[in-house]
């Protein structure tokens, strides 16, 4: 059986560096690339990942399988200065490389941004997905998340445009852990 772990990167070490990137350069080539259509110059993928763990509204969680990062995922809170939008806070960049794919990471890890998203005492997670995941459409709205919406033009494609969904999950009224507001 296959050693699975889903953490909170604060810092990353070279070598998950290293694997992060990896793991996204292989869900890119398969279309499932957060906005990249084809993997970026190494450099630029490593500068985007130092950038997250450094961005106070981003959240990084790292799946593990067997040791090495598989794939990740991100709570991203609103701006500070969105005091209407305040309650809400969106999961994004989620992936798992091809490899690591059957083993349950991409429901680990959206079971994680949902986790920490309640604890911060935020009542609603949005996200949006491009029409052509359909594994993930369908792991979405298995863990509850309703679709509100479809853009006809939400990512251009080698030429093609494709249509992307939204969708949110109501999480409740709670409050943070700390008091304060999220």
């Amino acid at each position: 059986m296959a050693d699975i772990a889903i953490e909170r990167a604060d810092a990353l070490k070279p070598a998950d560096l290293h694997d992060l990137c990896d793991a996204a350069n292989e869900a890119i080539k398969v279309g499932g690339g957060f906005g990249w259509v084809d993997p970026p110059p190494r450099d630029v993928m490593e500068r985007y990942w130092k950038g997250v763990v450094m961005i106070p509204e981003r959240v990084l969680f790292v799946a593990r399988l067997d040791g090495v990062i598989a794939g990740s995922a991100q709570l991203v809170r609103p701006p500070r200065n969105n005091e209407a939008q305040a309650h809400a806070a969106s999961l994004t960049t989620a992936f798992v490389a091809p490899w690591a794919r059957s083993h349950g990471l991409a429901r680990r890890l959206t079971q994680a941004v949902e986790e920490e998203a309640r604890a911060l005492g935020f009542r609603v997670l949005n996200l949006d997905v491009r029409e052509t995941q359909t594994a993930a459409i369908t792991l979405y709205e298995t863990l509850g998340f309703k679709r509100w919406g479809t853009h006809p033009f939400y990512a251009l494609v080698r030429g093609t445009p494709i249509a992307g969904h939204f969708y949110s999950k109501d999480l409740g009224p709670n409050t943070p852990q700390d008091g304060t507001p999220p």
